[in-house]
Formats: C-alpha cells, sequence, structure tokens
C-alpha cells in the first residue's frame, strides 16, 4: 500500500475501512439498502465524486484537475453542476439542489464562500439511504458524528460504492479536494489552497488543501488535512506511492470532491 508524506498504510487496511462498506467488490449496492429504491433516491443527498464519474464528465482520464468551471462562469458554479449531473447519472429525474463542499476566495458575487455555509442543514444520506451526518455540527468534526458505521470511514460515489475499491481493487486515493480548514471554512492560504478558486490546472495554481475520504494511519480529517501536490490533473495509480508531481494527486487521490444537496 503507498505511503503519503513517509506515512506508511496501516496493516490489514482494506477497502472494507470502517466495518466494510456494502458494495465494496463492485457494482452499485441493492437499492433497498438502508430502504426501499424509491426511499433511497428521496433521501440521497451525499456523495464523493467518483474518478470515473469526473473522467467521463472532463472528457481525459485525467480528470479536471483543480479547473472546475465546467463551462460555467466561475470554479464554484461549474462544482456544483458536476454534482448535478454526477447524482443524475444514479438518480434521474432527483430535481435537487446539489452543491459542491468547496471554499473560495470570491464566489460568483465577489465574496468569500466557506463550504460549509453552502450545503443547506441537512439530513444528509447516501445514494442508498445511509446516514452521513444529520446536522451541520455533526460534520465539523474529525469523522462525521453519526454517520452510518458502515460509511463513516469509507465515503461513497454517487452510486453508494466505497470508494477505497469502488470495484476495481484497492486504491491509494482518499484526499479529496475542499480549500478549507477543519471547520469548513475557507482555509487561510486562499487562492493556492483552492487552485486559483478551482479556475486553474497547472502546477503553479496552488496546492489544494484536502481532507480525506478513509482513514490513513494519522491522515484522519475528512475536511481538511493536507495541502496535495499541485492543480494539474492527474492520479496515484494503483499501487503507486503516490501521484504525478504537480497534481491534484500527486499524494493519494485523484482531484475528487464532496458533493450535497441542500435538501434530503
Amino acid at each position: 500500500m503507498a505511503a503519503v508524506g513517509g506515512m506508511a498504510a496501516p496493516s490489514g487496511m482494506a477497502g472494507r475501512s470502517g466495518g466494510g462498506a456494502a458494495g465494496a467488490t463492485g457494482g452499485s449496492p441493492a437499492l433497498g439498502s438502508g430502504g426501499s429504491g424509491g426511499g433511497s433516491m428521496m433521501k440521497f443527498s451525499f456523495f464523493l465524486t467518483s474518478q470515473a464519474g469526473l473522467a467521463k464528465l472532463a472528457g481525459d482520464p485525467k480528470g479536471f484537475g483543480g479547473n472546475l468551471k465546467f463551462g460555467k462562469p466561475d470554479g464554484l458554479s461549474g462544482a456544483d453542476e458536476i454534482c448535478r449531473q454526477l447524482a443524475e447519472t444514479t438518480a434521474p429525474g432527483n430535481g435537487k439542489t446539489w452543491r459542491a463542499f468547496l471554499s473560495a476566495t470570491k464566489g460568483p458575487d465577489g465574496m468569500p464562500v466557506n463550504a460549509i455555509d453552502r450545503i443547506g442543514a441537512g439530513p444528509w444520506y447516501d445514494r442508498v439511504g445511509r446516514m452521513f451526518a444529520p446536522n451541520i455540527a455533526a460534520l465539523q468534526n474529525t469523522r462525521p458524528m453519526g454517520a452510518d458505521p458502515l460509511i463513516i470511514n469509507d465515503f461513497p460515489n454517487e452510486e453508494g460504492v466505497p470508494n477505497h475499491n469502488p470495484g476495481t481493487g484497492i486504491i491509494d486515493n482518499h484526499n479529496t479536494l475542499t480549500g478549507s480548514d477543519p471547520t469548513g471554512r475557507l482555509d487561510a492560504m486562499g487562492l493556492m489552497a483552492t487552485c486559483q478558486d478551482w479556475t486553474s490546472n497547472v502546477k503553479e495554481g496552488g496546492k489544494p488543501r484536502a481532507g480525506v475520504s478513509w482513514p490513513r494511519g494519522q491522515l484522519t480529517h475528512w475536511i481538511s488535512q493536507l495541502n496535495e501536490g499541485g492543480c494539474l490533473p492527474g492520479s496515484t495509480p494503483p499501487g503507486a506511492e503516490g501521484g504525478p508531481q504537480g497534481t491534484v494527486g500527486a499524494l493519494g487521490g485523484y482531484g475528487g470532491f464532496y458533493c450535497f444537496a441542500l435538501t434530503p
């Protein structure tokens, strides 16, 4: 297993970390898990963007890097649209307003934006109806308080599949872009922590602040743990100790980010 920042992975860590998330061996979990299929879609309000989903929308196997504009005037609006489109792939017609959990020095109105302030009040559930967090206060912890034990240490993607092993084998893919401090507010590094407010996909665009979707040794905070290597598109390949230098995946990731619906 890869090392991050010289830190070796704990022995025995596998795709079922945190009690064994459903679907760790690939494929979408049954929609009845945590409720009926229809009920699960009604609750669906949280996911981590999958690597495959980002690559498909970007039209590039390397993903978007730090530039998330996606045809929109600014990075936050583009990231929100990415969330919406990915949610639509697994919950078509859900009709919800989706927001990326990202901070920025300037939002569409020119004012600073805190990720924690743009996602509603909760509660939030994954694609198959499992609780992610009941409210804002629960989110502002190392791991979300109240999260279902099956997902608290391995956040699921838009299909409800655990990120550590999305059906293709165990991957060192825990780093998740937020641009935020541990409370979900804009990181002190500002533009450098947000790849120029999520508009830059070059190495010099910054070292984006990231949390971890699954714990790795002493790396545990889901919102704010470390700075990635740069803003270039790229990812840490399976079995590697790191990704290409200067990329959003240099230290164990692929440029993924969290998505929340404003209402469950």
